[in-house]
C-alpha cells in the first residue's frame, strides 16, 4: 500500500471524526451560551470562539502525542524480525507511531502557546492588542498567575516531549519519553473547571485522575485510527494482517478496560462537586455531564464488541474480521471525538454550584482548604473521611489487579497463597485509610496526628504490601512477549534488574534513605510546603509509602530484587535503624522549636493543647509506633535466615550423597597433612 492509499485510508478514519466533533462542539456551544458576548469586560468574538476551539486542539493534540509514545513503548511490534544475534530494522507501525507522537508534539506545544496567550485576553476582558504596554502585564500573568504559570509549564513540556518523540528510539528511551508527556496532565488538574471550587483538593485529583483516562482512551483510539493503514498492510490478502491488527487491539483493549472505568468513576467524582442537588442535574452543565457519561458508555459497549467478538477472529485470521474491527474504530473516533468537544464546552461553562469561598474564612481553612473539624474522639477516628481519589484509584486498582492475577493463577491450576493476599488486602485497606481516613484528615490539622500518618505509611502499610509478593504473582501470569515489544512483564523485568534497582533495593541505601527522609522531612524547612501545598503533600505521601516499601523489601525475602544480602548485614541495619528511630525521637521531644511554626502554629485550634505540647506528644508517637513494626521485620528476617540455613544444610546433604562427602573428605585430608607437616618439622 503506497503513500497515497495511506493517507485516504487514514482520512476515512479522521474526517468523521473531525466532522462529528465540530457538529457536537457547536451544538453544545448554543446550548450552553458560552460564546455569548460577557456583560462586562467581553474580549471580543475572536477570543470567545478561538479559545475554547484552540483548548480542543490542545487536549485533542496532547492526547495523541502521550498515546503514540505509549503504543511505541509497549504496544507496537519494535522490529520487522529479531533473531538471537540480530535485529531488524524498525517495524514500519512502530515508527509511524514515533511519527505521530512527534507530529502531534509539535502541534501540543503551538496550542498550548496559543491557549496560554487567549487565556490572558480573555481574563482581562480586552480583545487582543499588540501595543507594548500589554508587554509587562503578559509576563506578569506567566509568572505570577497560576493559571498563566501552569499554561507556561505546559508550554515547557509539550516542547520536551516533541524534541525526545524526535531524537529517542531505544525501548528505554522511549518508554521513559512516554512517562514523561505523563507529566502534561498535571497543570491541566490544577486549573481544571472544578479546581478552583470549595472542595479543591478532591477536584484537583478527580480531574487528574479523569485527563489521563481520557488521554489513554481518547489518543489511543485516534493512534489506532491513524495506524490503520499501517496494520492493515502489513501483507494485503493474507492472515498476517490480521493477526498484527488483533495483537495490537488486544494489547490496547486490556488497557482501554481499565480506562473506562476510571473514566466513568473520576468524571462522576469530578461532577458531584459542583452538581450538589438531583435538580442541578438539568441545568446545562449537569447536562453535559449526562451526554458525556451516555456517549462514554456506548464507548464502552463498543470496546466490549472490539474485546468478545473481533478481536478472536483477528486473531484467528478470519476473512472479514479486519473491516468489522476497523469499522468499530471509525465509530470509537465519532464517539471519542463528540466526548472531547463536550469536554472542552463543559471547562467554559459555570457549574451550579459556585466556586466561591465562604465569606468568613477561618485560619484552618486558609491553611488546609477545609474548616476545622470538631475534636477528635473515639468514633471520630472511624466516621470522619475525606476522600482522597488518587489514593483511592490506587488502592482500587492493586486490588483488582492482585485478585485478577490470584484468580488467573487459580484457574491454571496452581495454588496461590492466601495468606499473601490477606496480607495485600490489609495493606491496601490500611493505606486507604491512612490516606482518605480520620488519620489523614486530622494529620492535615495536628503535628501529632500528622506523625502517625507518616509512620503507618513508612512502616505499617509497606510491610503488608510487601509480604504480599505482587510483583512475584504478576510476574507468574503476565504473558511474555516474543515479537521484541516491552509488555507489563518485560518493564517490570527490565525495572527489577536494573542498576537503579541494584542501588534503591541495597538494605545500607534503603536504611540510609529511611532515615535520612525523617531529617530532611522534620529538620529542613521542606515540612512547611509539604503541608501548605497540595502537590507537595501528595508527593510526601508517595515518597513516605515508597521509602517504607524500599526499605521492608531489602530486609524480607519477598519479591525479586537483583541481589539478596547476607542475613547479618540486614540485621544489624535493622538495629542501626531502631538506634536512630530512638534518637530521633528523643531529640524531637526534647526540641522547644516547633516545626513548621507558620502552619501548625496558626491553625487556630480550640482542642488538642498547644502545638508545642501536640508536637512532643507526635515526637512519642514516632518512637512508639516504629518499635513494633521493627520487631516485626526482625523475626521475618530471622524466619527467613532459617529457612535458608535448613535450604543450605539440605542442600549440602544432598551433595554428600552424590559424591560420598567428597567435601569433608577434602577438608580431614587437609588437616592430615598439617599435622605430618607439624611431625616432620617439631621446631617449626
Amino acid at each position: 500500500m503506497d503513500t497515497a492509499q495511506r493517507t485516504v485510508s487514514a482520512t476515512r478514519f479522521i474526517l468523521p471524526g473531525l466532522l462529528a466533533s465540530a457538529l457536537v462542539f457547536l451544538a453544545a456551544v448554543m446550548f450552553t451560551g458560552i460564546a455569548r458576548p460577557a456583560e462586562l469586560a467581553d474580549p471580543g468574538a475572536f477570543i470567545r470562539w478561538s479559545l475554547p476551539i484552540a483548548r480542543a486542539i490542545h487536549h485533542s493534540s496532547m492526547s495523541v502525542a502521550i498515546a503514540a509514545l505509549i503504543f511505541a513503548a509497549a504496544i507496537l511490534p519494535r522490529s520487522k524480525k529479531v533473531t538471537r544475534d540480530v535485529q531488524g530494522a524498525d517495524h514500519p507501525a512502530f515508527s509511524r507511531a514515533m511519527n505521530i507522537a512527534a507530529s502531534a508534539a509539535v502541534l501540543w506545544t503551538l496550542s498550548a502557546a496559543s491557549v496560554m496567550v487567549l487565556t490572558f485576553w480573555d481574563l482581562a476582558g480586552l480583545p487582543i492588542n499588540l501595543d507594548a504596554q500589554y508587554s509587562a502585564a503578559i509576563l506578569d500573568y506567566i509568572l505570577s498567575i497560576t493559571t498563566g504559570r501552569a499554561w507556561a509549564w505546559m508550554v515547557v513540556i509539550a516542547a520536551v516531549v516533541s524534541s525526545l518523540a524526535l531524537a529517542v528510539r531505544s525501548k528505554t528511551g522511549v518508554g521513559a519519553t512516554a512517562f514523561f508527556s505523563l507529566f502534561g496532565i498535571l497543570p491541566l488538574a490544577f486549573i481544571g473547571h472544578a479546581a478552583g471550587g470549595d472542595d479543591h483538593f478532591a477536584a484537583v485529583n478527580s480531574i487528574g485522575l479523569h485527563l489521563l483516562a481520557v488521554v489513554l482512551w481518547f489518543g489511543g483510539i485516534i493512534v489506532l485510527a491513524l495506524l490503520a493503514p499501517t496494520l492493515a498492510g502489513e501483507a494485503p490478502g493474507r492472515k498476517r494482517g490480521q493477526v498484527l491488527a488483533g495483537v495490537v487491539l488486544q494489547r490496547y483493549s486490556a488497557l482501554a478496560a481499565f480506562v473506562v472505568f476510571l473514566m466513568i468513576g473520576s468524571g462522576l467524582a469530578s461532577a458531584v462537586i459542583r452538581i450538589t442537588s438531583w435538580e442541578q442535574w438539568l441545568t446545562p452543565y449537569g447536562t453535559l455531564v449526562i451526554a458525556k457519561l451516555l456517549i462514554t458508555l456506548a464507548l464502552g459497549a463498543l470496546g466490549l464488541c472490539h474485546r468478545r467478538f473481533v478481536i478472536p477472529k483477528l486473531l484467528a485470521g478470519q476473512y472479514g474480521a479486519l473491516r468489522a474491527a476497523w469499522q468499530i474504530v471509525l465509530g470509537e473516533v465519532i464517539l471519542m471525538g463528540s466526548v472531547m468537544s463536550l469536554a472542552t464546552v463543559l471547562a467554559r461553562t459555570a457549574p451550579p454550584t459556585s466556586d466561591e469561598a465562604p465569606a468568613q474564612t477561618t485560619p484552618a481553612r486558609l491553611l488546609t482548604g477545609y474548616d476545622l473539624p470538631p475534636a477528635p474522639d473515639t468514633a471520630s477516628w472511624f466516621t470522619t473521611w475525606r476522600m482522597d481519589w488518587i489514593w483511592v484509584a490506587v488502592c482500587l486498582f492493586g486490588l483488582a489487579a492482585y485478585l485478577w492475577a490470584f484468580i488467573t493463577l487459580a484457574r491454571r491450576g496452581d495454588k496461590p497463597s492466601v495468606l499473601r493476599l490477606a496480607s495485600w488486602l490489609v495493606g491496601l485497606i490500611a493505606l486507604f485509610y491512612v490516606t482518605s481516613g480520620g488519620v489523614a484528615v486530622y494529620g492535615k490539622i495536628q503535628f501529632s496526628t500528622h506523625m502517625v500518618d507518616h509512620m503507618s505509611l513508612t512502616m505499617i502499610v509497606p510491610i503488608f504490601l510487601v509480604l504480599g509478593t505482587p510483583i512475584t504473582l504478576l510476574l507468574q501470569v503476565l504473558p511474555a512477549r516474543t515479537d521484541d515489544t516491552r509488555g507489563p512483564r518485560e518493564w517490570i523485568l527490565f525495572l527489577v534488574h536494573s542498576r537503579y534497582s541494584k542501588v534503591i533495593t541495597h538494605p545500607i541505601f534503603a536504611a540510609v534513605n529511611f532515615a535520612g527522609s525523617i531529617v530532611v522531612f522534620y529538620f529542613t524547612p521542606i515540612l512547611e510546603p509539604a503541608m501548605l501545598y497540595h502537590a507537595g503533600h501528595e508527593l510526601m505521601n508517595l515518597h513516605f509509602l515508597l521509602t517504607g516499601y524500599l526499605f521492608a523489601l531489602s530486609l524480607v525475602d519477598a519479591d525479586p530484587v537483583p541481589k539478596r544480602y547476607p542475613y547479618p548485614m540486614r540485621l544489624v541495619v535493622l538495629l542501626a535503624t531502631v538506634a536512630f528511630h530512638a534518637f530521633f525521637g528523643v531529640a524531637l521531644m526534647s526540641t522547644e522549636t516547633l516545626l513548621a511554626p507558620d502552619y501548625f502554629g496558626n491553625m487556630g485550634r480550640t482542642w488538642g493543647g498547644s502545638a508545642l505540647e501536640d508536637q512532643v506528644v507526635g515526637a512519642g508517637a514516632m518512637w512508639a509506633i516504629g518499635e513494633v513494626p521493627t520487631l516485626v521485620l526482625a523475626i521475618f528476617v530471622v524466619l527467613s535466615w532459617l529457612k535458608q540455613d535448613k535450604k543450605d544444610t539440605k542442600r549440602y546433604d544432598r551433595q554428600a550423597d552424590r559424591d560420598n562427602d567428597a567435601e569433608l573428605e577434602a577438608y580431614n585430608a587437609m588437616f592430615a597433612r598439617y599435622q605430618q607437616a607439624d611431625k616432620r618439622n617439631p621446631n617449626a
